[in-house]
């Protein structure tokens, strides 16, 4: 091994050693004091409550653990959206967990609350997972309830999806362990079946406060919407709980007598770990974005064996496609390859950019894929596609929508790895965000923007230079390098992961070791959805 792969080496595991702090310290939610708070009311966490409820010795996956990181930092911060999703098994099936956090603000409703949780119920409809609600919430977050309530994407999307979840069949379960208000009360209502716990569980359209400011009435909250009242007056919960654990109970028992569904009959056969050590995509992926590397290198160290056959190998090198399997499952592999090569007229193309015969080759890949019913993965690293006369003159817009068709159009699963790049155009022909991958994951490396920060801060230094100068001010060679400085700096911060990953524009950032985690239980969540339309492309340009 070389001095650049040791380098490139401690570089990224740096970045995976950062990861692990900055998770670790998302994990405490609204701090020690605010939980050491919540357990003496004999409350466990929502983490607490989920780790119980999961199988042990089972593999679990976080969905957008970075929700909120870095944003509403003038109300104090809202560390992972204040709600805790994973995706886990319990009693053996695979199911989603949303669970509130109640050491964060009481639990109550970000905007960026609202949209991880409508996340969670679009995995659950699109793969049909049984979903469990675990309700510890002081509900709408007033100060900012106007970016939350009544458009369409906000608070009352989620109580539209809980009545279309339940049209299609798909399991919903939910135990109010803490709070449950106003019109968040409607959530577990509209469950199949709802738990609450006695004395800390409470639901009411308003409080004994609100009740007597509106009507007068005197009441304490637990007569008004406590355990008894709604188990035994009401006939608003199913099962009463003596604390959160008999709660989990239940919920257990519930879950182990669900029936099996019809699946879709994805290929599967038993796994194999990768022959070539995974450990080395360390020191095979550069230090900077702007480097070349073999992208097949990486893909030897994610698929079982280290097999991957590849798709007209020869033609449109740009882009890799090829079979293999990932934890049994059999995969179809779209990557952008990273290192400049050669085509077979001896023209050169550089790594990382999208030309039209790459664009053609992946669009009849997947394709391909789509008729053999085979899940597809992306790996991106992509500068966008090739731009110049020669490139225009020979179509690549034309080809380039040939790819974002077939991108648009597969009915196949679809995951996303975002490794490095994710420039421009390329991030949707590639299968980003927009594009309804099934999840969406980056590596710490992976950079997301319409062009690199370097490009962007030129253009932008440009323009603001011009700006100035029609003001009739000149900038000196150290006023210029200063703006493009500052523009720089902003610019490299809007292009991180952890920027895309607070947005939910991503569902986690994940050590590169955990990818195929995050695929195998990907593909068999997928595999109990059947798939209800057949491929078609539609009208495209030949």
């Amino acid at each position: 091994m070389d001095i650049d792969f040791n380098k490139n080496e401690d570089h990224n595991k740096l970045l995976v050693s950062d990861l692990r702090q900055k998770l670790s310290k998302i994990k405490l939610g609204g701090g020690q004091k605010a939980i050491d708070k919540h357990h003496a009311k004999g409350k466990m966490t929502a983490r607490e409550r989920i780790d119980y409820l999961l199988d042990e010795k089972k593999p679990s996956i976080e969905i957008a653990a970075f929700a909120g990181d870095g944003m509403y930092e003038e109300h104090g911060g809202c560390p992972s959206g204040g709600v805790v999703i994973k995706i886990g098994y319990v009693q053996g099936k695979q199911c989603i967990i949303v669970a509130n956090d109640a050491t964060v603000k009481a639990g109550a409703w970000f905007p960026i609350a609202a949209k991880k949780n409508l996340r969670a119920q679009e995995i659950s409809i699109e793969n049909k997972l049984p979903i469990i609600y675990l309700v510890d919430s002081a509900g709408v977050y007033l100060p900012m309830q106007d970016e939350i309530f009544p458009d369409k994407e906000h608070f009352g999307r989620i109580f539209r999806n809980n009545a279309v979840m339940s049209s299609m069949g798909i399991t919903q379960i939910s135990a109010v362990m803490g709070s449950c208000v106003a019109g968040g009360a409607y959530l577990p209502i509209m469950s199949d079946e709802a738990l609450i716990v006695d004395k800390t569980g409470s639901i009411f359209l308003a409080g004994s406060y609100l009740v007597k400011a509106a009507i007068g009435e005197s009441i304490d909250n637990e007569t008004l919407g406590g355990a008894t009242t709604h188990c035994e007056i009401s006939g608003v919960t199913d099962y009463k709980a003596k604390d959160d654990k008999d709660a989990l109970d239940t919920i257990k028992n519930i879950v182990s007598k669900i029936g099996d569904f019809e699946k879709t009959g994805f290929n599967r056969i038993k796994a194999s770990k990768p022959k070539e050590n995974p450990d080395d995509i360390f020191g095979i992926l550069p230090r900077s974005r702007a480097d070349q590397y073999d992208m097949l290198e990486i893909i030897k160290r994610l698929v079982d064996d280290s097999e991957f056959e590849q798709y007209k190998e020869g033609y449109g090198k740009t882009i890799l496609t090829g079979y293999a399997r990932i934890d049994g499952w059999a995969v179809g592999i779209v990557a952008n390859q990273r290192k400049v090569v050669k085509t077979t007229k001896g023209e050169m193309q550089f790594g990382g950019v999208i030309y039209s015969d790459s664009a053609d080759k992946a669009t009849r890949f997947i394709a391909n894929c789509n008729q053999k019913k085979i899940p597809l993965v992306f790996l991106q690293d992509v500068s966008g596609f090739m731009v110049g006369s020669k490139s225009e003159h020979g179509g690549i817009i034309k080809d380039g929508a040939k790819m974002v068709n077939a991108v648009s159009n597969s009915v196949v699963p679809k995951f996303t790895v975002i490794i490095g790049n994710s420039y421009g155009a390329g991030n949707y022909a590639m299968c980003g965000k927009a594009y309804d991958p099934r999840l969406i994951v980056a590596w710490p490396t992976a950079e997301l923007a319409v062009m690199s920060g370097n490009s962007a801060a030129k253009v932008l230094t440009q323009i603001e230079t011009a700006s100035l100068k029609k003001q009739g001010k000149e900038l000196t060679e150290e006023d210029e390098k200063a703006l493009y400085d500052k523009i720089k700096a902003r610019y490299d911060r809007q292009i991180s992961p952890y920027y895309a990953a607070s947005r939910i524009w991503t569902d986690a950032i994940i050590n590169p070791l955990d990818t195929r985690k995050w695929i195998s239980m990907g593909i068999e969540a997928a595999n109990y959805a059947p798939i209800e339309k057949p491929f078609n492309l539609g009208v495209i340009q030949v």
